[in-house]
């Protein structure tokens, strides 16, 4: 599986205050796992994942995301996918983040 360990550490940072995170190889990546639901995972060239609420994903999409494939087919319309090229620094990458963590609260509960 190949996917950048130094994009998975600033995921690892950016989660760390949440109690409930675990972290599993999947989709030829590296996924976390908060409250038991995938969140966000990385993958191939420092690209990310994200699960996020369906009725915000076109404002998503408008702010650089694109909806994500599998295998050549699209997914579900609340997972994104965010190429490294579209984050910049840190900053992007909490802001993908807390897309995915907001979606994650509602579906936890």
């Amino acid at each position: 599986m190949a996917y950048s360990e130094t994009l998975a550490d600033e995921i690892r940072h950016a989660l760390a205050h949440l109690p409930a995170v675990r972290e599993q190889k999947m989709i030829g990546g590296l996924s976390f796992m908060v409250n038991g639901k995938m969140c966000v995972s990385v993958f191939g060239d420092d690209d990310v994942l994200l699960r996020c609420d369906p009725a915000v994903a076109d404002d998503l999409v408008k702010k650089g995301a694109s909806y994500a494939e599998m295998k050549g087919k699209p997914m579900s319309k609340g997972w994104l996918h965010i190429r490294s090229s579209d984050m910049q620094n840190q900053e992007d990458l909490d802001y993908w983040i807390g897309a995915a963590l907001d979606y994650n609260k509602k579906i936890a509960q």
